[in-house]
């Protein structure tokens, strides 16, 4: 989980893989499938209570010493899937994406005082050597989960139809929080993305879109191609009023928006690029609302 939104939390999305039980080698393969015969299995709410409680020791713990034996679970047409949470690697992860944000954008990341009352230099230091050490002897791992914060990232959208769009208002009086989600096949997922990146190097030049695509594309060549995607907005749900959650279309605006660049349309491409772009801009500006 992302230390950035381990703070902030639960303002959050996040963007999955489930791969079937197939894809996993022994011997994880058989804790996989004994898992998932449980009778009940951890919600994003048990990761996220977590991964809280692990920042109230004094030093904190950001990154977990034993990697999570946990997962996400659905099911594809009978068949079961699985994300594993690996919370360690992306601690790691999350911890040196905070260092790079802190670099690029330190107008609008944590103050130094507060990132170092958070998280003291000497446990980032100790946690840097530690990934490091676990990397030269784990180089081709990669997480299952991407987390987001404040935001969903313009190019997740581009994996998605509109028509996998699932929305549930939830019932406040009952504790249910709303749900917003996509979900799609791997193989579709890599089709739309191949067709947006075509459309974008064909119409404009290269750019942190086209770039942030490729890198998309490169992570989803790790997984199954029957794996299933999924991109949850998590805890954006708290932020965003129900009107504005029913009314999101941003899957079908990032379509629209392919649609025209293949068409030679450079206006229409503009006006919905330009709708995404405002309306995630306007969530990330919450983060620095009183």
């Amino acid at each position: 989980m992302s230390v950035a939104s381990s703070v902030l939390v639960p303002y959050a999305s996040y963007l999955r893989v489930y791969e079937p039980l197939g894809a996993f080698p022994e011997p994880e393969r058989g804790h996989w499938a004994r898992y998932v015969r449980r009778a009940e299995v951890p919600t994003a709410q048990d990761e996220l209570r977590r991964s809280l409680a692990d920042l109230l020791p004094t030093p904190p713990v950001p990154v977990p010493v034993h990697e999570s034996a946990d997962a996400f679970v659905a099911e594809v047409d009978g068949v079961v899937v699985v994300c594993p949470w690996r919370t360690r690697l992306r601690g790691w992860l999350a911890l040196e994406e905070l260092g790079r944000a802190q670099d690029a954008e330190p107008g609008r990341s944590l103050p130094g005082p507060v990132l170092d009352a958070m998280l003291p230099p000497v446990v980032r230091a100790q946690v840097a050597a530690d990934h490091e050490r676990w990397r030269e002897r784990n180089p081709d791992a990669r997480p299952w989960i991407r987390t987001a914060v404040w935001q969903v990232p313009v190019r997740w959208f581009t994996l998605f139809a509109d028509e996998e769009r699932e929305y549930v208002p939830g019932d406040p009086e009952r504790g249910e929080a709303p749900l917003l989600r996509y979900r799609t096949p791997m193989v579709q997922a890599r089709r739309r993305l191949a067709r947006a990146l075509k459309a974008l190097r064909e119409s404009i030049d290269e750019g942190p879109m086209t770039e942030g695509l490729v890198e998309i594309g490169r992570w989803l060549e790790e997984f199954h191609p029957r794996a299933l995607v999924e991109l949850d907005y998590g805890g954006l749900v708290h932020v965003l009023s129900p009107e504005r959650l029913a009314e999101d279309r941003s899957a079908a605006d990032a379509a629209e928006g392919v649609a025209a660049l293949r068409d030679g349309d450079g206006e229409g491409a503009s006006e919905a690029y330009g709708r995404l772009a405002e309306r995630w801009r306007a969530v990330r500006n919450l983060q620095f609302a009183n």
